[in-house]
């Protein structure tokens, strides 16, 4: 196992950390990204919340007909269901 990579930042009089860019690069932040902090027992793990979903532009196939809003938040709805009901 190799060694972990550690590196250092400086916190601002208003709380305020600026991320170092190979963990920004590592993470995929980018200007806007939402991180997460997960408080455990002997520190803190900082992690990306859910990635934009632009970024996933292009690696489907366009769907036979289109979805609509409504299409999309009833097909949440239902699996919401499904899921709360196993």
């Amino acid at each position: 196992m190799s060694k972990p990579t550690e590196l250092a930042a400086t916190v601002s009089s208003k709380g305020q950390v600026v991320i170092p860019g190979d963990v920004r690069k590592r993470l995929g932040l980018t200007q806007g990204s939402v991180l997460r902090f997960v408080l455990e027992a002997d520190g803190v793990r900082l992690l990306p919340a859910a990635g934009d979903i632009r970024r996933l532009k292009g690696r489907l196939a366009n769907p036979k007909r289109p979805v609509t809003v409504d299409d999309m938040n009833r097909a949440i709805a239902q699996r919401r269901a499904k899921v709360a009901g196993a």
